[in-house]
């Protein structure tokens, strides 16, 4: 693999970090700033839609532009809204700071998956963007942990300083490692758009809000699950995070690989798994062993899951991958925000905190359920392309 893949990679570490990090400083984002923990909350909320939001505007804005000058001015506005956060004197300019970099978030996965691709062969891209999203799962092991100590000892805002340092290093990674990118004139925007025609494309999307969305109604609630149910120390918290992060790189490599093996397959067995588990996490939640087998599981199914989603929507979209690549990063955080929406309506309906993993199950099924459909429409075309065979014609005059 290219070492610019690497320098992608130390990109989506650190915004894998400044994602994921604020669930862990909430108490003390909160008593800082004087909101509630449900005020603080809304920052990942707000991070989300963000995403959902930039990852499309940004990328068709950047459309005509090299996609290495689109990644550097990425990472740029990545460092100004870190930095806005570690200065923010309120709740307001936190927030503010949160969603300037929450804009970059999607359309660089989205563009960065793009050029991934186009460093290697075609039997190895799905590994390719595998590569590079370690660099989130890696976060989940060590940049959401140590970022979570750093504010708690040295305050919240230590943790975007950090962060902001991180995007300077990544930046500088981007300058020196990635090859020049040729500007595409193939049709810009306008190109870009019109794979939005095509109904696979829109039902990858679905497959990647519905699955993720899965994921992300159990994960937001993981902490109160563990402490509540399973009967761990809140100081606990932070090692089960890291042997969740450890689920997730195990399961993103593992989905790279299976999805440059066979793709849709692949992604329907995944999808299946990760209901499974999410179904067993309800009785398994209230043993503190079993949970903390299953968290480890649970990180591994779900984190499977990008690799071979991404590169779905990027192979219904070919010929014309970036838009429809940073709308697929887009779902996948509408998934989180929705998710995380429903997971917190069980609880609020006095249904426990195991009754996200119900609803994660629900979402993963309905994915899994996009996923065989999305199967079966390919199947059906193929089968109308492929020729008729000849049938032998018998004349009067061969009897």
């Amino acid at each position: 693999m290219p070492l610019a893949l690497i320098a992608l990679a130390i990109s989506a570490f650190g915004i894998g970090t400044t994602e994921f990090v604020i669930m862990g400083l909430l108490p003390e984002v909160a008593t800082d700033l004087s909101v509630s923990i449900p005020t603080a909350g809304l920052l990942i909320s707000g991070y989300a839609l963000g995403v959902v939001v930039g990852a499309p505007l940004l990328t068709a804005l950047g459309s005509r532009l090299p996609r290495k000058t689109m990644l550097v001015a990425l990472v740029a506005l990545f460092i100004a809204g870190n930095l806005l956060s570690a200065l923010a004197p309120g709740y307001g300019l936190l927030m503010a700071g949160r969603i300037v970099a929450a804009l970059s978030h999607g359309a660089f996965f989205g563009v960065g998956s793009v050029v991934a691709t186009s460093l290697v062969a075609a039997d190895k891209q799905a590994r390719a963007i595998a590569l590079m999203f370690t660099g989130l799962t890696v976060a989940n092991v060590l940049g959401v942990p140590m970022g979570t100590a750093l504010g708690q000892h040295l305050g919240w805002r230590s943790t975007f300083w950090a962060v902001t340092a991180l995007g300077v290093v990544s930046l500088v990674g981007i300058l020196t490692l990635v090859p020049a990118q040729p500007l595409d004139r193939s049709g810009g925007l306008r190109r870009e758009l019109a794979v939005f025609r095509r109904p696979q494309v829109w039902l990858a999307l679905a497959m990647t809000t519905l699955g993720f969305g899965g994921v992300f109604a159990s994960f937001s609630y993981v902490a109160p699950m563990m402490t509540e149910v399973a009967g761990f120390s809140s100081g606990a918290v932070t090692w089960l995070l890291v042997l969740f992060g450890v689920g997730l790189f195990a399961g993103n490599l593992l989905g790279g690989r299976l999805a440059d093996r066979r793709l849709m397959p692949s992604l329907a067995v995944i999808l299946a798994v990760l209901t499974g588990v999410l179904v067993v996490f309800v009785f398994t939640a209230h043993s503190a062993v079993l949970a903390a087998i299953t968290l480890l599981v649970f990180g591994a199914a779900g984190f499977a899951t990008v690799p071979p989603l991404q590169t779905r929507v990027m192979e219904q979209a070919a010929g014309a991958p970036a838009l429809a690549s940073a709308a697929n990063i887009a779902a996948f955080n509408l998934g989180n925000a929705g998710g995380s929406f429903l997971g917190g309506l069980a609880i609020d309906a006095g249904l426990g905190y195991t009754a996200p993993n119900w609803v994660g199950a629900a979402l993963a099924a309905a994915g899994l359920a996009v996923t065989v459909l999305s199967g079966l429409l390919d199947r059906r075309r193929r089968v109308g392309r492929r020729p008729v065979a000849a049938h032998p014609v018998t004349t009067s005059a061969a009897a």
